[in-house]
């Protein structure tokens, strides 16, 4: 089998995000976008895709990234020699990380279509279910706003929650604004109010992005564990590792993380052995399944926990594989103050991350990434329509 084509597949979509100047997202009116993925063709008819079912989050190659970069390695391949292919373009001093994931992935989704089964099970599937965490959108409002979602989510199943408040936002003026400086103090007086609201079964998580200098997260940390908060997610800027490694000294709440540090297992390996963190975190953006599965085993041989970043069927499958000691939650959101369960795509028959009224997620085990893909809604929204 030889990979002979690698192209986009990109239609039109609607969404409520958008990219602030600040660098940060922010929700609004639905406007039309283009949404993309990769697809590899082999000899014998098969096709992979590295569709995710998260749309925006993902990286998405270029068209000149795929004519410059991808075919020139990989045409002519064997595409079931993954680990190779990894390593080639890991290895290639112009592959940027996202793309190495991007087609990681594809390349997995159609060696589990060849084999007749999910990426998953050619890993060794541990679980068909993981417990979910309702993952907020940042900037919801006041406190008592932050209060009444987490009770609706506490009311439909899920068993934590995890907060983003105001990151990127100047709560005072409720407008966006740079990240610095950041707003502790509003911060905890959300963790707070959501303490109160779900009572002390709730798991509950704080995520402020990056916002926050030592001296804040050091404080917030402090806060929130006498709320009784399990984890806080990368508080600090993550360009630098001393100052996560202080943190960790002077915090008994545990700190998760990188979250966006660039290096995939060999970075996060060094955040790990210079105990700049305590729980560890990755997605496929970061070198594919591939590189997951890579990051993922080094943390538990290190008896370390590790957090997949956001959803998508990628990271589902990874989950798929991995038992709760290691990999505990599964992300579910970015959840609005009307929203309690996540939106399917239009352009997929199925939703990602289908959740019981016990809070578990069902994780897919359909051949290759587990996705169903509507190709009616794929054609009729076609960018060359």
């Amino acid at each position: 089998m030889k990979i002979i084509d690698i192209d986009l597949v990109s239609f039109k979509v609607k969404s409520n995000m958008s990219a602030t100047k600040w660098g940060y997202s922010e929700f609004g009116p639905e406007t039309e976008k283009v949404q993309s993925f990769t697809r590899i063709k082999t000899d014998d008819g098969l096709e992979g895709y590295s569709e995710q079912g998260f749309p925006f989050y993902f990286y998405t190659p270029s068209q000149d990234e795929i004519e410059g970069l991808v075919k020139p390695l990989l045409l002519g391949e064997d595409p079931l020699d993954r680990e190779r292919l990894w390593q080639l373009m890991s290895r290639h001093n112009r592959f940027p990380e996202g793309l190495v994931g991007n087609i990681d992935c594809a390349l997995w989704d159609l060696a589990g279509k060849s084999a007749g089964m999910s990426v998953s099970r050619m890993l060794g599937r541990a679980r068909g279910a993981i417990k979910a965490y309702a993952s907020t959108a940042p900037n919801l409002g006041d406190p008592d706003d932050y209060a009444a979602h987490a009770v609706k989510c506490k009311e439909a199943g899920y068993t934590a929650y995890k907060v983003h408040a105001n990151i990127f936002w100047d709560p005072r003026t409720r407008q966006p604004a740079p990240g610095r400086p950041a707003f502790p103090k509003e911060d905890v007086k959300i963790c707070a109010a959501v303490r109160e609201a779900v009572g002390n079964d709730m798991v509950l998580m704080l995520d402020p992005w990056g916002v926050y200098n030592l001296e804040e997260s050091i404080w917030v940390g402090k806060e929130i564990e006498q709320l009784g908060y399990y984890f806080l997610e990368h508080p600090m800027h993550e360009r630098l590792v001393e100052p996560y490694r202080k943190l960790c000294a002077e915090l008994t709440i545990p700190v998760c993380g990188p979250e966006l540090a660039p290096g995939g297992p060999f970075v996060r390996a060094e955040w790990a052995l210079q105990h700049a963190t305590d729980i560890g975190r990755t997605d496929v953006n970061f070198g594919g399944i591939t590189g997951v599965k890579k990051t993922v085993d080094m943390y538990e041989s290190l008896g370390m926990k590790c957090e997949i970043h956001v959803g998508g069927s990628g990271n589902a499958q990874i989950l798929a594989a991995t038992v709760e000691d290691t990999c505990e939650y599964y992300e579910r959101g970015l959840l609005t103050l009307d929203m309690v369960h996540t939106l399917t795509a239009p352009y997929l028959k199925e939703p990602v991350d289908p959740m019981d009224e016990h809070g578990y997620v069902s994780l897919p085990n359909g051949p290759g990434l587990g996705v169903e893909l509507d190709w009616d809604y794929i054609s009729s929204h076609s960018v060359d329509d």
